[in-house]
């Protein structure tokens, strides 16, 4: 009994020791975007809609982030982050998770990078999304539908991702297992990306495969970030898909759109874009961005498969009223032919004008 005591004594004091170096840290964040539109052509009588719905950017979310320092430039990491609409106070998935964008922990090192598992956000998106997409890849369809393919693959559950940077190098790795007995590769997901950045210039590669079911899902992304002065911003890239899942066709649809009679097996889209960001002056920031898809092998309205056309074009202006605060409105065209035109519930093109109003807590 008194070596039990004293053994407990001794990992107590070691244990206050301990606690006497680390620092831990939890902090609550997120933000409310709420935005208010109009969309002409969005029945097949090409009535118009106002809406109430989510910001053009960034849909609204909490989160906590968490980091305990363990010494030697390593520390513990998570975080747990949900998607809401505050328009109607909802959880913003259909299956209720209750962490559906982020649910991770991790080990960080200074030197060495970050490894973490859980449900985690793609390379691919972390990419697209902070550095090289003008629009951050937005949320109005009329802006993000060439990331529409690969929107049920922009988060992976049961992941394993790494994180590194050596001088001008970044690079992720990505590992998501598919759990299906005696198929590890059934239902799996890997993805890379590498980007460098060299005073102004920053670029990336990358690549992504899901597997769904034994069927596969490849992305291939290459962008370029310039920066001309400290105010102006130019974006571009290319991204490269081939879907043998047959949910790209039924994903690039937008509500309303017409049932398609079947799904491509090899659907193969191949998108450019490009685009500008430009801070006028201390509160007011401008974006344009473009972008254009060619679609090869592409379920249409007829049954059969073919070719498509889609393009479109946002102007974006934000205007900061306090660091935390801003109000913005943006106006956007977009239009399809062939294949695309399975894509629209009415004419085959639309113009959307919205305001909205974002808050960063």
């Amino acid at each position: 009994m008194k070596r039990t005591a004293a053994a407990l004594g001794t990992a107590l004091l070691a244990l206050s020791a301990h606690s006497a170096y680390a620092q831990s840290s939890v902090t609550l964040y997120g933000l409310i975007d709420t935005s208010v539109r109009y969309v002409n052509n969005t029945t097949p009588t090409n009535d118009g809609t106002l809406s109430m719905g989510e910001g053009v950017e960034t849909p609204s979310r909490f989160g906590l982030k968490g980091s305990e320092d363990i010494g030697g430039g390593t520390s513990v990491i998570l975080r747990l982050e949900n998607q809401f609409q505050s328009w109607t106070g909802k959880l913003d998935n259909s299956s209720n998770r209750l962490f559906q964008r982020h649910a991770w922990v991790g080990v960080s090192n200074s030197q060495y990078g970050s490894f973490t598992i859980g449900r985690q956000q793609t390379p691919f998106f972390d990419v697209m999304g902070n550095i090289y997409d003008p629009l951050t890849v937005g949320d109005f369809w009329q802006d993000s539908w060439i990331y529409n393919p690969v929107g049920p693959f922009l988060f992976t559950d049961s992941s394993l991702k790494y994180q590194g940077d050596f001088g001008g190098l970044h690079v992720e790795g990505m590992y998501g297992v598919g759990g299906v007995a005696g198929h590890n590769g059934e239902n799996a997901m890997y993805a890379f990306t590498a980007s460098y950045t060299l005073g102004s210039l920053s670029a990336d590669v990358g690549f992504q495969q899901n597997d769904v079911s034994g069927k596969k899902f490849n992305i291939v992304n290459v962008g370029v970030n310039f920066a001309l002065t400290t105010q102006l911003k130019l974006l571009g890239g290319w991204l490269h898909s081939q879907d043998n899942t047959g949910l790209a066709d039924v994903d690039m649809q937008q509500a309303g759109a017409p049932k398609l009679p079947f799904v491509s097996p090899n659907r193969i889209d191949d998108a450019l874009y490009a685009g500008t960001q430009w801070q006028v002056t201390a509160p007011l920031a401008i974006t344009v961005a473009g972008y254009y898809d060619h679609a090869r092998n592409a379920a249409t309205l007829d049954g059969t498969l073919g070719v498509g056309i889609n393009y479109s074009a946002t102007v974006l202006a934000e205007y900061s009223l306090s660091k935390r605060t801003e109000i913005y409105g943006t106006v956007d065209f977009t239009r399809g032919n062939g294949a695309f035109l399975a894509d629209y519930p009415g004419r085959n093109n639309q113009t959307g004008v919205a305001i909205g109003l974002r808050n960063i807590f």
